[in-house]
This record gives structure tokens, sequence and C-alpha cells, in this order.
């Protein structure tokens, strides 16, 4: 069996102290933090690391984590991925991920996102990943489409920022749809 973190362009690993000047580099671009979240005021390096060193120590769940992605190429910071709001008597979960400007179309997000639903669905037992994407977000949309994401829904003028209401997305890919393209690996 490979290994499971690890791929031909990204590892997947927790979370360190050293970790937070990725992290404030993903959220002062208002760009792209509006393409992914909210835009929030401008905060300080002391704050990017008193928070990256609170994700640093806190115990990994099942239900709910981040993990960085590195460019296994150079060992460098490239972005992050989220799993929350995880259902396990339902089988669903949410998963969010961001990528460094610098880092993209590259296929981090594409290989990160396959590499997480591989060990929810085969490791964690759930059935479903369901997303959240702004309606402006084509280059999102067009990733999780890729993937054999489905688009279930849309929440109509679901958030408010730049001056104005904007729909949200809503995708969803259930165990079966995955491992339709993806090879299990039980069967390594």
């Amino acid at each position: 069996m490979s290994e499971m973190w690890i791929g031909e362009k990204v590892r997947l690993r927790g979370v360190e102290r050293q970790d937070w000047e990725g992290f404030r580099e993903l959220a002062q671009n208002t760009v792209d933090a509006r393409n992914a979240d909210l835009v929030e005021p401008p905060r300080s390096d002391e704050s990017f690391r008193s928070w990256t060193a609170e994700c640093a120590v806190r115990t990994p769940e099942s239900r709910s984590f981040r993990l960085v992605i590195e460019s296994h190429a150079d060992a460098t910071f490239a972005g992050a991925l989220t799993v929350g709001e995880s259902d396990p008597r339902a089988g669903r979960f949410k998963m969010g991920i961001e990528i460094v400007r610098s880092q993209r179309g590259q296929g981090f997000a594409a290989e990160a996102t396959t590499m997480i639903l591989t060990y929810m669905f085969a490791e964690q037992r759930y059935n479903k990943c369901e997303v959240e994407v702004y309606a402006f977000n084509d280059a999102s949309l067009a990733l999780y489409h890729k993937l054999g994401f489905v688009e279930e829904g849309r929440l109509r003028q679901h958030e408010f920022f730049a001056g104005r209401y904007h729909d949200c997305v809503l995708l969803g890919i259930t165990a079966a749809e995955h491992w339709a393209t993806h090879r299990h690996p039980s069967l390594h």
C-alpha cells in the first residue's frame, strides 16, 4: 500500500508553528480571501503566530481537522485543507481548500482533494463530501466538477460582501462516485 499522505505533487501534513507565514500569505490577498471566505481586517504577525501555534498543538480528530498542503518537490507551504462539519451518523463531511497564489495551476488542489476524499471514504467510512463555493469562483467550480462533484443546489443571495449579495453553489460527491474514477486503496 502506498503512503496515503504523500502524492506525486504534494504531501499533506499537520500544521507546524513555522507555518504562520504561509497562513498569513493566504489571508493577506483580499481577492483570494474573498473567493474562499470573507475579507477580514488586517492581522498582526503575532496573531498569525499565536493562531498557528494553537493549531499546531491541537490534537487531530477524525471529525474536524486542518492539514498543510506542502509541495512535494521543494517542501514549501502550498496551501491548506480543512475538513469540518462532519456528521458520522449521516456519513457526510464538508471540506475546503486554499492554495497560495504562487503555487496555483500545478494540480496541487486536485491531488490534495483526491487524497483527502480517499482517506475520508476508505478510512473513516464517510459516504459523502460536500463543498460550498461562491458562484463567481469559476476556478474552484471547475476543479470540483473535474473531480466528479455534482452541483446539488444554490443558495441565492447567501453572502454579502463587496457591496452586494452573492450566490453560493453547493456541490457533493459520494464515495461510489469517487471510486468510479479512483482506485480503492484495498485494491493496491
